[in-house]
């Protein structure tokens, strides 16, 4: 009788730690979010490019984030978790090319996927392993083309001004859903086109609209600059001030 109620209490032990452990995993959608290049240059900060080379002029992965309905989102989940290029190895040059980084020193791009996975990823355990959460994001950035959907809209970098609402619609008009636009400020301290979120079914592969509107720190005209010219043409020596 004894033996039985310990291995109860032992079953249950094992079912309370599962539910935790799942619970606080859980999440409501994603924000799979791109960032433009020139205004992540075009700043104080300003950037250095990969090792790897010059990115594109193109909109880049910033990250695929679990989210919750009430604007709050988990974050850094599971402290044993680690990174491991080895496992995303067959991925390396789609995500040199969707997903580089601008970060100061120079580097290969493997300490910011190493963030976006141990923060966000890892809040995301029950739906991916690491080799399918970045799947997962190169696979949104294929079927999501930004700056495609804003040029076709007469929307370019070429350091104009153009309506919030205007860089939405086009967006909407291309993928059928709304988005949410983050700015920062260039160095004249202007609001410039920064960040597009999008958001993301729990699976990781349905575009769906957002449950909540992302705060938002633009005017209502806003910068679409050029990359490629200015304080952004850095060599990979550049440190950051």
């Amino acid at each position: 009788m004894k033996t039985s109620g310990r291995v109860l209490i032992h079953i249950l032990v094992i079912q309370l730690l599962t539910v935790l452990c799942i619970s606080s995993q859980d999440f409501d959608f994603f924000y799979f979010v791109q960032q433009w290049p020139g205004s992540y240059c075009d700043t104080r900060r300003s950037c250095c490019y990969p090792t790897t080379g010059k990115p594109e002029a193109d909109f880049g992965i910033h990250g695929l984030w679990p989210n919750y309905d009430d604007g709050t989102y988990p974050s850094s989940c599971d402290s044993s978790i680690r990174y491991d290029a080895s496992k995303i190895s067959d991925l390396k040059s789609s995500l040199e090319r969707y997903w580089p980084t601008l970060n100061c020193p120079s580097s290969n791009g493997d300490k910011f996927w190493a963030h976006e996975w141990m923060k966000h990823g890892s809040c995301a355990e029950s739906i991916f392993d690491e080799h399918g959460y970045f799947q997962a994001a190169l696979n949104l950035r294929k079927q999501v083309n930004l700056l495609q959907a804003l040029e076709s809209a007469g929307i370019k970098p070429d350091g104009r001004f153009y309506s919030v609402e205007k860089i939405k619609e086009a967006i909407t008009e291309a993928i059928g859903f709304t988005p949410g636009i983050d700015c920062n400020v260039d160095t004249s301290k202007n609001h410039q086109l920064y960040q597009v979120f999008l958001c993301v079914d729990t699976s990781g592969t349905k575009l769906i609209e957002c449950p909540v509107a992302q705060s938002s720190r633009c005017g209502s005209k806003i910068e679409f600059p050029s990359f490629g010219s200015g304080r952004d043409s850095l060599d990979s020596d550049h440190t950051e001030l």
